[in-house]
């Protein structure tokens, strides 16, 4: 097994040195021009959001209920993050993400019984509603009036709705989900944070199911305009800021016995696996979950180590160097493996009127592989118990 390893005294300014100069583009290999903020540096800098307390307490005492119950519990993030330009915001950079993937998870951990905190963007796909999106399969089409004042479904529709109905209701009736929403960029990180602290205590019992699209570049608060941008000033120039890379806190040291899943999204099928394993080289998690744009509702790679252990990562991978590496975080050759998910594969044999989903068969196989996390953490505690008897009567 391998350990956790927290930041000690003796390396803590060679690590905040090295964070600094390897955050300034791990991913795309471009200098900045702004800032670096290391991750200490934008959580001492940039103001938290106002409602930070109630939410972190909601998580807390969701946690805590489900923690005493001995469920495991999962954080499903989903959709875009904003980077407003404005204060008083009229204006903001977005991305795509309408929070398919994380909405369409969620219900499959709900249905393995897990708890789910659902860390969601503001007005993005949610869990169960998604079925009747406002653009897709609008939900008052399934309604139809009979006489003058009563409300019936369509027929033919009932029962499509009565499944998902029910499963709505059971996971609202037994407590078993947390919706927490996040517009911001800076609102995401302030609460990924926090909801890492409350849920540390599960140790191997939580998982981290990073989907939602989150920004790449920000503004800090100190070159954010107060009130909307007048276009009479002419054409409009922005210099950004990187945004840190919090994945590697959270791995190191936010929540060191976590399973942690995070996902990678390119355009360029070249790039997938090159930059999927670079990222487990960097951070040290467990998973990363390779999507490429156009296919992304067909086929993912799971890219994991072969022994599906955490590491101390490696701050000098960057970009799309691609491990295995002979590197300071133990790294060897052959320690990297590939696992393809093919919609068409996974679901030949089904009948053509069923509904099938890519989520369904992503999260089976990650209820496997955090159900082997959680065994090997049990082993571990049971080979120390039993090294400390021996110890004790020697």
């Amino acid at each position: 097994m391998s350990a956790s390893h927290p930041t000690t005294a003796s390396n803590t300014a060679a690590d905040a040195a090295a964070e600094l100069a390897a955050d300034v583009d791990a991913e795309a290999g471009i200098p900045d021009q702004g800032r670096a903020f290391s991750t200490e540096d934008y959580f001492n800098t940039q103001r938290p959001p106002a409602s930070l307390k109630e939410k972190t307490e909601a998580m807390r005492a969701f946690v805590d209920k489900w923690n005493i119950d001995g469920k495991k519990v999962v954080l499903v993030t989903s959709g875009g993050t904003t980077v407003p330009l404005e204060s008083n915001t009229v204006r903001y950079l977005d991305n795509f993400s309408a929070g398919t993937r994380g909405a369409t998870s969620a219900e499959y951990f709900l249905q393995a019984g897990y708890a789910v905190i659902f860390l969601h963007r503001t007005h993005s796909l949610r869990p169960f509603s998604r079925h009747y999106s406002h653009s897709m399969n609008p939900f008052l089409d399934l309604l139809t009036v009979n006489n003058g004042d009563q409300i019936d479904v369509v027929p033919g529709q009932a029962s499509k709705l009565l499944p998902i109905l029910k499963a709505y209701h059971q996971a609202h009736d037994e407590g078993s989900i947390l919706s927490v929403n996040f517009q911001t960029v800076n609102d995401y990180l302030w609460l990924l944070r926090a909801v890492a602290g409350v849920m540390a205590p599960l140790g191997r019992k939580c998982m981290y199911y990073l989907a939602a699209a989150v920004s790449d570049f920000f503004l800090p608060d100190d070159r954010v305009a107060e009130h909307k941008i007048q276009s009479t000033h002419g054409a409009l120039v922005l210099e950004m800021d990187q945004v840190p890379k919090v994945l590697r806190p959270l791995v190191q040291e936010w929540t060191p016995e976590g399973y942690i899943v995070s996902f990678k999204l390119e355009t360029d099928d070249n790039l997938l696996i090159p930059k999927a394993r670079a990222a487990l080289a960097r951070y040290g998690h467990q998973l990363v979950i390779g999507n490429e744009l156009h296919k992304r509702k067909s086929e993912v790679v799971f890219v994991e180590r072969s022994h599906h252990e955490k590491s101390r990562g490696d701050r000098s991978v960057t970009g799309a160097q691609t491990p295995p590496l002979a590197s300071s975080a133990g790294d060897v050759p052959g320690m990297y493996t590939e696992t393809w998910l093919r919609l068409p594969e996974l679901a030949a044999g089904r009948a053509a009127t069923d509904e099938v989903e890519i989520e369904e068969f992503i999260i089976q196989a990650l209820l496997e592989r955090h159900h082997e996390w959680i065994a090997q953490g049990e082993q571990a505690q049971a080979n120390a118990r039993q090294q400390q008897k021996v110890a004790a009567t020697a």
